[in-house]
């Protein structure tokens, strides 16, 4: 649980960021990149973005020992060249602190570059410029025209909400189950934190890579910063266009497109339910309706209940582009 106390003039400072962050952004997307879920649609975007990396963005890997990144890596300025700079201007004993912070317990050695990040070496802090700048181009270049448009539809729907229904409603919409009592602001995490703003105020990032609980950073000078989940939950793709993948998910929803995707394999409901993380009766009331819709097929073999992809299905899939064929093989009850 994250507990944010905020006071009447943090409540006055409380704003939605214009302009995403792109070294805010990078960070969400190599965060998600590193915990895979088992969906299908999140895991070949993970595999995809695994193989692109190049080798000039390995270095960022060290500076995240045991997952938990130093806190200087948290830059919020809307430009990646202004952001950049702020990482390289950390007050040198935050970087040593942070340093140490995460790399205490870590059984492994401490990489070269990394002692010499903690010393100040100008050498160690251009390699992490050129290793943020790489990742940046390959993770985020290719939606980054994306990003900036949801950005700009997320903040214009939340002035909107702010003008009909105020701050507290605002507030409470961004983060699903979350609620707004006596001035503090609080949602589900794990841990229990309490967060006290004390007048600097409060500003809002949305991020279109992470789907986890909102990330509060607290920088030693300046307002609060949360950054939250925003956008369809789909991974991004270059220029606005769904690949092929994406394009089901978008007609189907993400779960009965992954079932479809399954389905090259037969399975059984509870097989489903387990591949996707899901109850039973979920995995059934998705299966009727693709069943429904002709687009798998269904037969009992005792006790259990077998599922596949039709014939129109297959012709759905394969006109949409994706194979369908599933990573690993398939689960029986």
């Amino acid at each position: 649980m994250i507990r944010i106390h905020l006071t009447a003039a943090d409540l006055a400072r409380i704003r939605l960021a214009p302009r995403p962050a792109p070294l805010q952004e990078l960070n969400t997307a190599l965060l998600r990149m590193t915990r895979p879920d088992g969906r299908l649609l999140f895991d070949r975007w993970r595999r995809r973005l695994l193989r692109s990396l190049p080798a000039a963005a390995e270095p960022l890997a060290d500076l995240v020992p045991a997952a938990a990144a130093p806190a200087f890596l948290d830059v919020f300025s809307d430009s990646l060249t202004d952001g950049l700079e702020s990482v390289r201007a950390t007050r040198p004993a935050l970087v040593r602190a942070e340093l140490e912070r995460v790399y205490a317990g870590h059984p492994g050695p401490v990489p070269p570059w990394v002692h010499g990040l903690h010393r100040g070496d100008a050498a160690s802090w251009r390699l992490l410029r050129r290793a943020q700048r790489a990742a940046f181009d390959t993770a985020l270049g290719p939606v980054w025209p994306l990003v900036q448009d949801l950005h700009r539809e997320e903040f214009t729907r939340h002035a909107l909400t702010v003008a009909e229904h105020g701050t507290g409603a605002a507030l409470t919409a961004l983060v699903p189950g979350s609620r707004l009592r006596a001035g503090v602001w609080e949602f589900a995490a794990p841990g229990h934190t309490d967060v006290r703003p004390a007048g600097r105020g409060l500003v809002l990032r949305p991020t279109f890579h992470w789907g986890g609980h909102p990330l509060v950073a607290e920088p030693p000078d300046g307002p609060l910063f949360l950054t939250y989940p925003a956008g369809s939950g789909l991974p991004l793709a270059p220029d606005g266009a769904a690949g092929p993948d994406e394009a089901l998910a978008a007609v189907l929803g993400r779960t009965r497109c992954e079932i479809l995707l399954l389905l090259a394999e037969e399975h059984t409901t509870s097989g489903l339910a387990r591949r996707l993380g899901v109850g039973n009766a979920t995995a059934s009331a998705h299966t009727a309706a693709l069943r429904g819709a002709g687009l798998i097929s269904t037969t009992r073999a005792g006790r259990a209940v077998l599922h596949r992809r039709t014939a129109l299905g297959r012709l759905l899939v394969r006109q949409a582009g994706g194979t369908g064929a599933t990573p690993t093989p398939p689960a029986r009850s």
